[in-house]
């Protein structure tokens, strides 16, 4: 679980861009390679502890694998009580 505020951000910031990525028809072994770039860039700016990037890491792995993040909700169809 993650609990550094900006830890959280960036961990925000990366799965919308997975998100994203996934919607404009990218998928798993795209988004696996943008994540791996994605903290490679934190690791050589040294924005975060090491411990902190590991964390996100993790848990940014975990979103990816879940299909569950990644599905488009169905369309709501009308029922009689909507129209009463």
């Amino acid at each position: 679980m993650l609990q550094d505020t900006q830890t959280i951000r960036l961990y925000q910031r990366v799965t919308d861009a997975l998100v994203e990525l996934w919607q404009r028809g990218y998928r798993s072994d795209d988004l696996r390679l943008f994540l791996d770039g994605y903290l490679a860039a934190l690791r050589q700016t040294n924005v975060l502890e090491a411990y902190l990037i590991h964390r996100l890491e993790e848990e940014s792995t975990r979103f990816l694998y879940d299909p569950f993040n990644f599905e488009t909700p169905l369309p709501q169809t009308q029922t009689e009580a909507d129209y009463y």
